[in-house]
């Protein structure tokens, strides 16, 4: 019988994503790895590809639909010998219990498709999920659910009928029984316990994306008035989401140094006029990069991340630089960034944020880091306050180099370009003195720009 297939999960945290375009139409034949459409996520647009062979017998969702749920149907495949008068054949009686047909048996498998292990199918597998299992709760009523789902519920000792299934139609999957069953064992004991949350469960759950008034009341204010309704898109709610989280939950504190940036500007220049012949031309923003990535090892303790109950220290400085692009922002994460030269850093960074603006940057490639720079001094602006990104345990906001008087070793008043920096911090993670430790480091990195190449 036809097949579904189904939304992908093109990150561990997608919920939801807009099918952009369909790279395929009614009647092409495909093949496994032949590209079907571009998804695009909260952050980034990606390619989806086929996992079986057939013809496409119809789409169900057209371009530009936004808030398609991950593993609801968004077209249908057609194996040899199928045809489209099959698809309406294939499609659940509402009236009975049964399916079409009265034969009782159970619907045909649901299939996704995607790129290998980012895109699970409906079952958590990485292939075709397997055909729904029926049977009947205590009260008559049928129970749709996975093989696997009903094996993993059999070990774990999950009642079935006490499920609501997120499988297609109804169907209780793998994840279903999985959730119920972390559920049941971190359930908290009637006593002491029960005042005790979970750890970590506050940071599972995003804050919703409004907060304050409404959405109509703020609309009855300007009621009368000329304006233009912008619809919140899938990474713009997902900024609003996660800053609204890192101020609530995140006890920040604010660290500021004026660093001189002279002796950088020099070697800087030294430099780029050296590497002109390979095409390389490094930016202040390069040396920033290598300065935290050199400091987090300076002082290894501060290298770390919140993880709920319990602080992760990280051994290498895997540092993520906030790159804007249109309608929001990408964290790129340069990882093993205190091994890396000057040059290696400069094109790797330059990928990252070109690719950032295309949106064209696999999950892997802006999740984890335990550090975040964010450099608006291109922009002109001389100090701000940056939000930490979690589970980040800091992130450093650099302004712009600004020619100002200073008083030099002698005493005597001299000019001197000087950039402000502020590091934000989370105090669950590094206490005051810790923090003020790793901004000097970062300062005299910058100060001393040769040592770094030491």
């Amino acid at each position: 019988m036809p097949t579904e297939i189904l939304m992908p999960a093109l990150s561990p945290t997608m919920e939801e994503g807009t099918l952009a375009k369909w790279l395929v139409k009614e009647g092409d034949s495909i093949a496994a790895g032949d590209l079907l459409a571009e998804i695009e996520t909260d952050k980034a647009t990606m390619e989806f590809e086929a996992v079986d062979e057939g013809t496409v017998g119809k789409l169900l969702v057209a371009e530009g639909t936004e808030g398609v749920k991950v593993n609801s149907p968004i077209a249908v495949l057609l194996a040899e010998g199928e045809e489209a008068g099959d698809i309406a054949a294939a499609a659940p009686s509402e009236a009975s219990g049964e399916e079409a047909g009265g034969s009782g048996e159970d619907p045909a498998p649901a299939r996704s498709a995607g790129p290998g292990p980012a895109a699970p199918t409906a079952a958590g597998g990485n292939s075709a999920a397997p055909a729904p299992a029926a049977s009947r709760g205590t009260g008559g009523e049928r129970i749709f659910a996975s093989p696997l789902a009903r094996r993993i519920a059999a070990e774990k000792g999950v009642d079935l009928a006490s499920l609501k299934g997120s499988g297609p139609r109804g169907r209780i999957v793998k994840a279903d029984v999985e959730a119920a069953s972390a559920a049941a064992d971190t359930a908290p004991a009637p006593a002491a316990e029960a005042a005790a949350p979970r750890a970590g469960a506050a940071a599972s759950a995003p804050p919703p994306v409004s907060a304050g008034p409404s959405t109509a009341q703020v609309m009855a204010m300007y009621e009368g008035r000329s304006y233009e309704e912008v619809r919140l898109d899938g990474m713009r709610r997902t900024i609003a989401a996660r800053l609204t989280e890192a101020k609530q939950t995140i006890p920040h504190f604010y660290l500021r140094r004026d660093i001189r940036l002279d002796a950088l500007l020099a070697f800087r220049a030294e430099l780029n006029a050296q590497l002109a012949p390979r095409g390389v031309k490094l930016s202040v923003n390069d040396f920033i990069i290598k300065a935290c990535a050199l400091a987090l090892q300076q002082v290894p303790a501060a290298n770390a991340v919140w993880a709920g109950d319990r602080l992760l220290k990280l051994a290498p400085s895997d540092v993520a630089v906030a790159v804007a692009i249109e309608g929001g922002l990408f964290t790129p994460v340069i990882r093993d960034a205190e091994l890396k030269s000057l040059s290696a850093l400069s094109a790797e960074m330059k990928d990252l944020a070109a690719r950032a603006r295309d949106r064209k940057l696999g999950p892997a490639e802006y999740q984890g880091g335990s550090f975040a720079i964010s450099n608006l001094g291109m922009f002109g602006i001389e100090n701000f306050d940056a939000v930490i990104n979690p589970p980040h345990g800091a992130i450093l906001a650099v302004g712009a180099g600004v020619k100002k008087p200073v008083v030099d070793e002698l005493g005597d008043l001299a000019v001197a370009t000087v950039m402000s920096v502020t590091l934000s911090v989370d105090h669950r993670v590094i206490d005051g003195a810790l923090g003020a430790e790793l901004l000097t480091a970062i300062k005299d990195n910058l100060e001393s720009p040769l040592a770094m190449l030491a």
